[in-house]
């Protein structure tokens, strides 16, 4: 890690404010990662958790806060056991009042703290929308340079389960269209960890995508501190016949969908794109120039979505290589059912995913 030293009043940067001198730590993103695999393995959740501590305890700038944080230990027990270590000024039982303390947070950050707010649903984030979408992204651009705000809004997002229409938003579809803002959606534990510790160190606003049906998943997490950077996929899969990408939970339903598909003959590149601001469509198009196929799977709805945009850029940079139409996988162009076998069908599922390649790939 290299520490970068504030700079002296009347130069306010971005990164630091002259009111709370202090550096920030910089990964070093050069440095290999650790093993995916290995005899550790916790809970989403708990990787989460301990992303926060670690970078809590390495910067006291650092606070969380948000409705049942602290006292409850969290309403999915993310927080479980930081109020003992760090203390009710560090983290911090709100009002169920989004727009309240989004935007005393937004404040805190451009005076210097690094605060990460807790959403416990990117569905109640459209109380804060003023706040979160017309303030903290373009406070650097207003300012001209003088007001950052190193923000972290993080929360489960799309369907959690028979939680009906209003509770099940997925918002990268809208949200994904405002500059200034990045968005990680991380699809296991390893990545979550070490993406949401980046995200804190980031100097713009991250807004970071959970899902509440993977928090109790479980996967090998290095003790090691470890950082991931915004900006690269991962490769999940290696085939030669088709590019899946997709981002958040729908990855682990694409796996299930290439196991399938491997067995009738057909290997599929899959990426896990990680951010989708910054997207890596780099590594996108150099698979399409393997496969000549595309497929995304978003699970957010169709029109004026993430996939649209991907595809838009994929005809813009790398038409000549497919040969076949790109083919979407989205979630049913409805509101979200309750019903939990409706709710299933209108996921982008293992099943249409494999149908989607087999139409690629005919």
């Amino acid at each position: 890690m290299t520490t970068l030293t504030a700079p002296t009043p009347p130069g306010a940067t971005r990164h630091d404010h002259p009111a709370l001198p202090g550096g920030y730590a910089v990964p070093d993103f050069d440095k290999p990662l650790p093993p995916r695999e290995g005899d550790r393995e916790i809970q989403y959740r708990e990787a989460l958790r301990e992303a926060m501590s670690e970078e809590m305890r390495r910067d006291e700038r650092v606070f969380l806060i948000g409705e049942e944080v602290a006292e409850y230990n969290g309403a999915y027990k993310v927080s479980q056991g930081m109020l003992d270590e760090f203390g009710a000024k560090r983290i911090i039982d709100s009002p169920i009042s989004e727009n309240g303390f989004a935007g005393m947070s937004i404040g805190a950050a451009m005076y210097g703290l690094r605060p990460i707010v807790e959403f416990m649903s990117w569905s109640f984030s459209f109380v804060a929308a003023d706040a979160i979408l017309n303030n903290a992204p373009k406070m650097l651009y207003m300012s001209g340079g003088q007001w950052g705000c190193p923000i972290v809004f993080r929360g489960n997002d799309g369907a959690g389960g028979q939680l009906a229409s209003t509770h099940s938003w997925c918002v990268e579809g809208l949200y994904a269209n405002v500059p200034g803002l990045k968005i990680a959606i991380p699809s296991n534990p390893y990545d979550a960890k070490g993406l949401l510790k980046t995200a804190i160190l980031d100097p713009d606003p991250v807004f970071f995508l959970e899902s509440e049906r993977m928090l109790g998943d479980k996967a090998h997490v290095p003790e090691e501190e470890y950082y991931i950077p915004f900006g690269k996929a991962r490769l999940v899969r290696e085939g030669g016949d088709c590019t899946i990408i997709s981002w958040g939970r729908p990855v682990n339903f694409a796996a299930e969908a290439c196991e399938r598909l491997a067995a009738d003959g057909i290997e599929c590149d899959l990426l896990d794109m990680r951010t989708i601001r910054p997207l890596d469509m780099d590594a996108v198009v150099e698979s399409i120039k393997k496969t000549n196929r595309i497929v995304i799977v978003d699970q957010s709805w169709p029109f004026g979505g993430v996939a649209s945009e991907v595809i838009s850029q994929i005809t813009e940079q790398a038409f000549d290589w497919l040969d076949a139409p790109p083919v979407r996988v989205n979630t049913a162009d409805v509101p979200t059912p309750y019903a939990k076998g409706l709710e299933s069908a209108y996921l982008p599922n293992p099943d249409r995913i494999y149908d989607a390649v087999k139409q690629c790939t005919a």
